[in-house]
């Protein structure tokens, strides 16, 4: 399998490395092996086929934080599957996911087909952070089913949400292919990487992908350059969170002076919304409800202020 050292510290979930070894057509063995895991197809029903769908992107757009590079593919039956990587949490992967889905679906008609010609539509979302924060359970699958009883409608609609946070808390070796595909997404190395691959044929075949991947300087620099656009993404959203936490906090200090101190707060009042920092507006909050005139709030706001 060669020296694991050579692709040391590869991050699995950058979109662009994970196309590279799931997407290609040398890659076949490992995405096959891993929709088995995760569909968990029955013994002597294992998908042995996939055509892969063409998604491929320009490398002008790697550094555009919005571009998609997932990964899609058609069983023999016509099943689509579609497997997209989450890095960071936009906090609308529910309805983001239903609309990719009922994109595909729809997509699969041209004029003049009837509804019986559509297939099957699988999306695999493979998040970097827990989403289902109340469920310890790092796979979950979605269908359409009644309410009452659990029947199912139809088995068009099918969402599987691999949450690789939740993985790392098992403490133990993986128990099947779906639990070590996780962990090779986890990014994984050393002794117990090369004993999974002796294990599961579909790994050392992506670590063999790794491998010719990371001695290309091509591959390396866009993958340098997906490796920027995600971190720009989260530092990005990182910002947006602290600045929606920010007014929040502000609106809560000026609704209290309001409420208390009436119109001769307004000034005051103004100068909070020009507060941004996080730590200096929960200081006010912690102080501000102890204000007994408005000389004492302008007083607690001027000190958090220096």
């Amino acid at each position: 399998m060669g020296n694991l050292a050579e692709i040391k510290g590869i991050n699995r979930t950058n979109d662009y490395a994970f196309k590279r070894i799931f997407g290609s057509e040398e890659g076949k063995e490992a995405l096959l092996a891993f929709l088995n895991a995760v569909l968990k197809s029955p013994p002597g029903q294992e998908l042995v086929h996939i055509e892969l769908l063409d998604r491929e992107i320009d490398p002008q757009y790697l550094l555009d934080r919005g571009a998609r590079l997932d990964v899609l593919a058609r069983t023999e039956a016509g099943t689509l599957v579609n497997i997209e990587v989450q890095v960071a949490n936009q906090y609308n992967i529910d309805k983001r996911t239903l609309y990719y889905w009922a994109g595909l679906y729809h997509g699969q008609l041209a004029r003049g087909q009837q509804f019986t010609e559509l297939c099957q539509t699988i999306t695999i979302n493979v998040l970097a952070f827990n989403w289902f924060r109340r469920d310890e359970s790092y796979h979950r699958t979605f269908h359409v089913r009644d309410d009452a009883n659990g029947e199912l409608l139809c088995d068009d609609l099918e969402i599987h949400f691999l949450e690789l946070e939740k993985i790392k808390t098992l403490g133990h070796k993986p128990q099947d292919a779906l639990e070590a595909w996780m962990m090779y997404l986890n990014n994984l190395e050393g002794e117990v990487m090369e004993a999974m691959a002796m294990e599961y044929p579909g790994i050392k075949k992506a670590l063999t992908i790794e491998q010719a991947f990371w001695q290309s300087k091509q591959e390396r620099r866009l993958y340098e350059l997906r490796e920027k656009a995600i971190r720009d993404e989260i530092s990005a959203l990182a910002g947006a969170r602290a600045e929606g936490e920010a007014r929040g906090r502000q609106a809560a200090i000026c609704k209290y002076l309001d409420a208390r101190f009436g119109r001769d707060s307004r000034e005051l009042q103004g100068r909070v919304k020009q507060i941004d920092k996080l730590d200096t507006l929960d200081k006010i909050i912690n102080r501000i409800y102890t204000a007994g005139s408005l000389a004492e709030a302008r007083d607690i706001i001027g000190e958090n202020q220096k």
